[in-house]
């Protein structure tokens, strides 16, 4: 087999393909609303990659990645408009503030994991929306902040959603090869180890402690990017986008798009952004049609539509005999019958 024909060859040039028609897109969607729907998805879809390198990768379940998407959000807000920073500095302050208070949210947690872990970040979320309701001389309570300026290059503005849809795609696809060179490389290894089997993985050398703090120092920095981006493109902050229950849209987008599948992630997250609107029409009904489509993709897809595509792909693209592609999820470390 030659290099040009191998899988990996083939599949970076499946990537670069479907980069470039994601890149075409505002040339041949001209309604703002789709647009803005677009970059809402990429922008989500950041924030769940984030989660699923601490979830995915590692294994340790957090459901406080909108408190770390409102950290990014107001900071990068409050330092462009009350300052007056220009908005590259102030999304890096972002990102850098978020990973800085998921570091000192995790050195508590370490001795904790499940269930307990789970609470202990539902616990700092709800903190941190308190704060944001209530510092009203930083954040302005629940008013919210308004006058978040665009990011621009020069005299180069990109302040319409064409515009702001580059910007959102440029970090997707730098944070999506961060988190494929982190899942490819020794750092992934460990965190996959980790995943399966602490102790075990304790006991060959692995500095769990180390590769934990890693992951949700990335899963904060993650977040906090993905949460000024929306702060620039929405123009307007409020508390209200930053609950508990954003969170957990955040790790439905997860569960439905592949927890441990960085291409999951995106889709996850896109589907679950344009399903709601597309559901609209149902009016008071499209809640319960919404919520019944997940429940159906949770049970009937375990390993999310990653793992589905897979499945489809070794089927179909690769020959494989019927009945041989379905793949039956299994704890760790049980061979299935």
């Amino acid at each position: 087999m030659t290099a040009a024909n191998s899988p990996r060859a083939r599949g970076a040039l499946a990537v670069a393909l479907l980069v470039v028609v994601v890149a075409l897109v505002p040339a041949f969607v001209h309604s703002d609303y789709v647009l803005n729907l677009c970059g809402v998805a990429g922008i989500y879809a950041i924030a769940v990659m984030g989660l699923g390198i601490l979830l995915g990768f590692t294994g340790q379940m957090s459901l406080a990645q909108a408190a770390f998407f409102g950290i990014g959000a107001y900071t990068s807000g409050w330092f462009t408009v009350n300052l007056g920073w220009p908005v590259w500095p102030a999304m890096g302050l972002a990102v850098v503030l978020s990973a800085l208070v998921g570091l000192a949210v995790v050195y508590p947690c370490l001795r904790l994991s499940g269930h307990y872990l789970a609470l202990a970040t539902i616990g700092f979320g709800i903190i941190t929306q308190l704060v944001l309701i209530n510092w009203k001389s930083v954040t302005n309570g629940s008013d919210g902040m308004t006058g978040i300026p665009a990011p621009q290059i020069g005299s180069f503005a990109f302040d319409t959603y064409g515009r702001y849809y580059y910007v959102v795609l440029v970090a997707l696809l730098v944070c999506a090869y961060i988190a494929w060179r982190i899942k490819t490389t020794r750092v992934g290894r460990a965190l996959e180890a980790i995943r399966e089997n602490e102790i075990a993985a304790r006991a060959t050398g692995i500095d769990a402690t180390r590769y934990k703090i890693i992951a949700f120092v990335l899963a904060g920095a993650y977040a906090g990017l993905a949460g000024s981006l929306l702060a620039h493109d929405t123009k307007f902050l409020s508390p209200d986008s930053y609950s508990f229950d954003q969170s957990v849209v955040f790790l439905v987008m997860l569960v439905v798009g592949g927890s441990s599948s960085i291409g999951g992630a995106i889709l996850g997250a896109v589907l679950l952004t344009f399903l709601p609107e597309v559901l609209r029409p149902l009016k008071t009904s499209y809640i319960m049609v919404y919520g019944a489509a997940v429940v159906v993709m949770v049970i009937f897809m375990p390993r999310g539509l990653a793992g589905l595509l897979t499945v489809l792909r070794a089927r179909f693209v690769r020959g494989a005999p019927p009945g041989s592609g379905v793949a039956i999820p299994v704890a760790p470390g049980v061979e299935p019958a």
